[in-house]
């Protein structure tokens, strides 16, 4: 249902919201509901900048998600002028988001602590946030660090070409002797135009867009971008599209999970499991391959369906791959724990408390790690999830150990939940005609992907097309947590710290 609350509006995440039914708040009233809702146990889970067709000029829109409440409500509000008063000084999750909403629409975030370029590109408006030519590309920037002055302190640079196959990020260490005083991490050089391509939308790219948002969340921003065309169209997916959708979900989290805690025993040199978990993951690849055909699940996922049905024999055999690779993954983790010098590396390092966590408001399994009971599958299920609910994995340790530990715990829950599905496969159809979206209106999409929220916003003008169509990956999100963790470290510490987070870099230049 939809309510007023303070001048927001409540939306769930089955239901579009008609735009001229969200009141349009002056500047310091939406200021004052989005500082309000992260001090009350309220979080960012979008904020950004959009034009549509019954407001004229650039609008702000705050998507606000309350985890103890299980609800999401919506804010908006137009910005006369080219600048508006920042949110970031009180309320630090809007670092980000300001900084992204001034670079594509020109808007200056008066009084921002540290405004800086997010991705380098020009605005979308003609209009430039920054001095220089509007309109006009702009280089990444290589200076323009913070720095820590005094004797003895030295800086490290290292990307954004890294050894490898790493994706290009760069991070700038002030480090006095080991120990690192503070990290500046710079993205920006993977930027595809993501979001701006999918205006106009939906056409047959969008979905090819989303599924190459982040390459190995392929299954969840397809999800994610599936449903808010669902929402908007009125279109309800069968069941067994629900539990086909959920089954992929899941193994994209084991993949993920399993390839994690492998990578995390290469960062300090165990070789045991980091080979185990590396040919395991590639098991749990090839399930979703055994879908669809293809170990990322592209082309699964589609507005209104699926593209692949899960009859009884391949349920069957993905029922006995799956025992063989839970017990493989049961073997070579417990070789893990049992082992004293790894819990030392991993015990107390990169530690995260859980009252930075909820500042900055981070997801996924880095917040459970901190203690956080944050989950979509739980606070705000959608799909099969609102019928077979996956429990909440928590650790209160805030380190490596414990993000490696809900990784482990998040395995097990999985593997349970996908065994449970492959034996009770309903009937029904694959999918059905998605119909014409809503015009003029609102959805937002919310997946748990195996980083943590998703959150697809679409806008629609007056021909039901995409008038802006807003990504959030969980890396957008928890990025600062990384900083924050490198805080006293031994610059050493770094790879595992980084591993233990694994952010992605395209999911976060979109």
């Amino acid at each position: 249902m939809i309510k007023d609350d303070k001048g927001s509006r409540d939306i769930m995440n089955e239901s579009p919201l008609a735009l001229d039914s969200i009141p349009l708040l002056p500047i310091d009233e939406f200021s004052g509901i989005v500082v309000g809702a992260t001090g009350a146990g309220g979080r960012i889970a979008s904020l950004f900048g959009a034009r549509t067709r019954d407001i004229g000029g650039i609008q702000l829109f705050a998507i606000l998600a309350y985890d103890r409440e299980n609800r999401v409500s919506v804010a908006r509000t137009s910005v006369d002028g080219d600048s508006y008063p920042s949110l970031t000084p009180l309320c630090p999750q809007a670092h980000a988001f300001e900084r992204e909403i001034a670079e594509q629409f020109g808007l200056k975030p008066l009084g921002h602590p540290w405004m800086k370029r997010l991705r380098y590109h020009a605005s979308w408006t003609g209009r430039d946030a920054w001095d220089g030519k509007a309109g006009e590309p702009i280089p990444p920037a290589v200076g323009d660090f913070y720095r820590v002055e005094g004797e003895e302190v030295h800086e490290v640079a290292v990307g954004p070409v890294h050894a490898g196959i790493i994706e290009p990020g760069h991070f700038r260490f002030q480090c006095h002797g080991e120990e690192v005083f503070h990290l500046e991490i710079a993205l920006g050089f993977q930027h595809r135009g993501i979001e701006e391509a999918m205006i106009g939308g939906p056409t047959k790219r969008s979905r090819h867009y989303v599924e190459t948002a982040a390459g190995d969340t392929s299954v969840g921003h397809a999800t994610a971008y599936a449903q808010a065309c669902e929402i908007l169209a009125g279109c309800r997916e069968s069941a067994r599209t629900q539990v086909i959708r959920g089954i992929a979900l899941e193994l994209e989290r084991l993949a993920n999970h399993v390839g994690d805690l492998g990578a995390l025993s290469g960062d300090i040199g165990f070789q045991p499991t980091a080979g185990f978990c590396g040919r395991i993951r590639g098991d749990f690849l090839n399930m979703t391959a055994l879908i669809c055909g293809n170990r990322f699940g592209r082309g699964l996922v589609e507005p209104s369906g699926v593209g692949y049905d899960l009859d009884g024999e391949r349920a069957g055999e993905l029922s006995r791959r799956l025992e063989a690779a839970e017990r493989d993954t049961a073997m070579a983790v417990k070789l893990l724990w049992d082992n004293q010098s790894v819990m030392a590396r991993f015990e107390d390092t990169g530690l995260l408390p859980q009252d930075v966590a909820t500042e900055l408001g981070i997801v996924g399994p880095a917040a459970r790690a901190s203690g956080l009971a944050r989950d979509l599958r739980f606070d705000q299920p959608s799909g099969i999830f609102r019928f077979a609910q996956v429990p909440v994995s928590t650790c209160e340790s805030g380190d490596v150990f414990a993000r490696a530990f809900v990784r482990w715990l998040e395995i097990q829950q999985s593997a349970v939940f996908v065994r449970e599905m492959l034996g009770a496969i309903p009937s029904g159809e694959l999918s059905s005609p998605l119909g014409a979206l809503a015009p003029d209106s609102l959805a937002v999409s919310l997946v748990e992907g195996w980083r943590g929220e998703i959150c697809h916003a679409a806008i629609t003008d007056g021909n039901g097309r995409f008038a802006r169509y807003k990504i959030v990956d969980p890396s957008f999100h928890n990025w600062p947590a990384l900083a924050y963790a490198m805080r006293g470290q031994d610059i050493s510490d770094f790879p595992l710290c980084n591993k233990s987070f694994n952010l992605s870099y395209c999911g976060h230049d979109l």
